[in-house]
Formats: structure tokens, C-alpha cells, sequence
């Protein structure tokens, strides 16, 4: 069979790239509303005509399904997540653990103990997803409830979840790496901690001056949102018990839809017995069908309580799963794409063209770090950018003498972290649509997460902490 040339296999690539350009420019921040989608789907059906060119058209929708169904509890997580917001904020979970921040955190502090708690959180938990879609979500109440703007505290979310998540034996990708690389996993976490350790700390000191550096709002005019809230809700530290059994039962290792199903319906319970009154006006009627119908919309559909404060009023709404449909529709088009890529063959050929350029362990993992992004924003799906370098990069690495931890930490340091700043991937796509700030506006403060394969750069351009294989 003919090998397919490197220029083929990069159209699809090229014009995704240029069409997506094009479109962010036209339509701005709304081109999430759909337009992507469609440029999605026609990259996805340009990738098909090329294939059917070389007669594998029979294996590309095999591969889109493939990559859909692999995905599909994602979606079912992001479902969860919107039923799980919806009654997390008529019970009073949201508005309690604001009026909390508000009194016990000050703006000077708030972005690093931001950092700090949901790197925890995520090392318990073994999962960014869930950290941004329990304590993230919460976090993002209180610190713009201080005052800062929603992508500065999506940043400092972000940056601790995915340290959490790859410092974690629990995390799913944390697992899957050293077994691409061909690594022990403790030996894995112990070599991250070198390149993921320095990015953390760094990102912890930055986001303290930034808090430093910047207002915070105005100390009056927090206690008076405080007191709104107080006056609107039931605040109580016994809600707190619905967030706290959530967040357990993922530390627990309980399967992710179930813990935020659990959640959601805790969060329902606790409206019934906390905010009577809140379902009545949310449902326009009183008693055990106002309840029903209530919960009901918290979970599927839109929620607004007014409020007095132009920022309450915005904090105290919600979408439900409904407004989640926009994210899965764009991570059903990006998957559309990178299983039709990846079942064409033209993402490995291209992968390929890649590591032809690794002429020392320096390019090797530098050429490790670019092709892990590059799937990442080509094949939108963090679990390929691991899979597919970690295949093609393997003997390359024993080739060279070089211990697997070194690929696998290439992959974390890459593959990982770099998935949630692309607005297309699946990573990207989830969080934006969960913390319900767009990649754009947080992607210059998720520190961690664009630091973290600069200094794995570093580290190997000057040759520290790069073990050979033993022999």
C-alpha cells in the first residue's frame, strides 16, 4: 500500500485550523454557539473524502463511532454536573459557601488558597472534572462575590484541579501514561513531581501577588451582597453535608455519574427541607406540586433569582442540563473529527513526520511535548494526545537509552494539561461550559497548565533530572 504523503495527511488539520481562525474572528465568543461545531463536522467530512482517496473511507465512521462511545460517559458526567449546579443553588449549597468565602476570605488570599484547595480536592479525588464541577463551580461564586473577574478565578481553579489530577495514583490518565510509556506508576508520579512541582509553586506565588495587586471589591459592598444572600436564603453549615458526601464518594473511587447523580439529588433534598420558599417562587405555586415542578426545572432547565446586586443576580442563576447541551454538541463534533482522523491513519502519519525531527533526547522530548499538543488540538481529545505519541515514541525513547518516565512525564506535561486550553477539545469544552468562563478568557491564568511543558523543556535542554533506562 502506498504510504500516504505528509502533505495529504495534513489538509484536514490545515483547514480546521484556518476555518476555526476565521470563524473566532467573525463571530468572536459566540462562535461556541455553533459555528465550530459545523467547522468540526465539515474537517471531519473533508477527512472522510481524503480517506475514501485511499480507500479507507470503510474505517472512518468506525473510528468516529469508536471514539464517541469510548467518550460517552463524559457526557452523561456533564449532564450530571448541570442537574448537580441547578439544585446545588436552589438548597443554598452556592449561596452558603459564598457568604462563607465572603466572611472568611480575603481577597489578598483567595487565589492561592484557590490553588491550594482544589489541588487537594483533585489528589483525592483523582479528577479535575470533578473538582471544577463541585468545589470549582463554588470557588467561582465566592471569588467573584470578592471581586475578581471570572477567568482570573477560573485560571486559579483550573491550575490546582490538573495538579491534583496529575499528581494523583487515582487519576485515569495519571495511570494511562506510564502505561504508553512503559513506566511504573509511583516512579511516574515521583518524576512529575520535578516538572509539575516547580509550575505549581510558581503559579501559587503569581496568583498571590496577583490577589495582592489587585482590589478585591470594595469591603462594604461585600457585606452588603453577604447580607442579600442571608436575607434570600437559609444559610446553614448543614448543606455543607451534600458538597462533603459528594466529593467523598469520589474519593472513594464510586463511579463519577453515580457520585454526581447522589449529589444532585442530595441538593434536592436539602431545597425541600432548607428553601420551601425558593421552590414556591421558582414554580409560581405553592405546596408538594410547586416542589416538584421546581426541582424539576433547577435540574433540566433555567433558573433566576433576582437579586439587588447586578453581580448576585448573575452568581444566582442557572442553566441545568439543558445548559449543557451546547458543550456535548461540541465535544460530539470534535470527537467526529479526531476518530475519523485517527481511524484514517493521517494523525499517526503525521505523528510520524514528527519524531523523523528527534535527532537528540533534547528534540526527542521536545518533539514529545509539540506532538502531544498538536493531537490535542487536531484530534481534540486529551486521551489521544497520551495514547497515540506514547505508541509511535516507546522505542524511540529505549533507543535512545532513555528511562520510560521520561516519555511518560513528556505525556502528562503535555498531553495533559494543554487539553484544557483548546477550545475544541473535550477538556476545553468541559470546563469552559462547567466553570462557565470561555477558554479565552482564563487560558493566560491556568498557569500550571502552559507552564508545566515549559519547564519540562527546560529541564531537558539542560539535561536535569533525565534518567537513563538501567540496564
Amino acid at each position: 500500500m502506498t504510504r500516504t504523503p505528509l502533505w495529504f495527511a495534513i489538509l484536514p488539520v490545515a483547514f480546521l485550523v484556518t476555518a476555526l481562525a476565521i470563524n473566532v474572528n467573525l463571530f468572536g465568543d459566540s462562535s461556541l454557539d455553533g459555528s465550530n461545531q459545523l467547522i468540526l463536522l465539515a474537517a471531519a467530512g473533508l477527512t472522510a473524502g481524503l480517506a475514501k482517496l485511499e480507500g479507507k473511507a470503510h474505517k472512518v465512521w468506525e473510528g468516529i463511532q469508536g471514539t464517541i462511545s469510548d467518550s460517552s460517559k463524559a457526557i452523561f458526567i456533564l449532564l450530571m454536573v448541570g442537574a448537580l449546579a441547578g439544585t446545588w443553588l436552589v438548597s443554598g449549597i452556592i449561596p452558603t459557601l459564598i457568604v462563607y468565602g465572603l466572611d472568611l476570605l480575603s481577597p489578598s488570599f483567595f487565589l492561592p488558597a484557590t490553588v491550594i484547595l482544589c489541588s487537594i480536592v483533585s489528589l483525592a479525588t483523582g479528577s479535575s472534572w470533578s473538582t471544577t464541577a463541585t468545589i470549582g463551580i463554588a470557588l467561582m461564586g465566592v471569588g467573584q462575590g470578592l471581586g475578581f473577574s471570572p477567568g482570573l478565578v477560573a485560571g486559579a481553579v483550573i491550575s490546582g484541579a490538573y495538579f491534583g489530577d496529575k499528581m494523583s495514583p487515582f487519576s485515569d490518565t495519571t495511570n494511562l501514561a506510564p502505561a504508553m510509556a512503559g513506566a511504573e506508576l509511583t516512579t511516574h508520579i515521583r518524576h512529575m513531581a520535578w516538572t509539575s512541582g516547580p509550575a505549581w509553586l510558581i503559579a501559587l506565588v503569581a496568583f498571590f501577588f496577583i490577589g495582592l495587586g489587585g482590589s478585591g471589591g470594595e469591603m462594604s459592598d461585600l457585606s452588603a451582597m453577604s447580607a442579600e444572600i442571608q436575607e434570600r436564603f437559609v444559610i446553614s453549615p448543614w448543606l455543607l453535608v451534600v458538597p462533603l458526601i459528594s466529593i467523598s464518594l469520589i474519593a472513594f473511587k464510586t463511579d463519577a455519574v453515580v457520585a454526581m447523580a447522589i449529589g444532585a439529588l442530595g441538593g434536592g433534598l436539602a431545597a425541600l427541607i432548607a428553601q420551601p420558599d425558593i421552590l414556591f417562587e421558582i414554580a409560581g405555586m405553592a405546596g408538594s406540586e410547586g416542589s416538584y415542578r421546581a426541582l424539576m426545572q433547577s435540574m433540566y432547565g433555567s433558573v433566576k433569582l433576582p437579586m439587588t446586586s447586578p453581580l448576585l443576580n448573575d452568581l444566582m442563576s442557572s442553566s441545568g442540563m439543558s445548559g449543557m447541551l451546547g458543550t456535548i454538541w461540541l465535544i460530539l463534533c470534535a470527537l467526529a473529527f479526531g476518530g475519523a482522523m485517527e481511524a484514517s491513519g493521517f494523525l499517526g502519519r503525521i505523528t510520524e513526520a514528527f519524531l523523523s525531527l528527534a535527532e537528540s533526547s533534547f528534540s526527542l522530548i521536545l518533539t514529545t511535548l509539540i506532538t502531544c499538543g498538536f493531537i490535542n488540538v487536531s484530534a481534540s481529545d486529551q486521551y489521544l494526545a497520551i495514547v497515540v505519541p506514547g505508541r509511535m515514541f516507546k522505542k524511540a525513547y529505549q533507543d535512545r537509552g532513555l528511562a520510560p518516565e521520561n516519555l511518560s512525564r513528556a505525556l502528562e506535561d503535555s498531553g495533559t494539561v494543554t487539553s484544557v486550553l483548546i477550545p475544541w477539545n473535550t477538556c476545553g469544552a468541559y470546563q469552559s461550559g462547567v466553570l462557565g468562563v470561555a477558554t479565552g478568557d482564563y487560558f493566560a491564568y491556568a498557569i500550571f497548565n502552559w507552564l508545566s511543558p515549559l519547564i519540562n523543556m527546560l529541564w531537558a535542554a539542560i539535561g536535569f533530572k533525565i534518567p537513563m533506562r538501567k540496564t
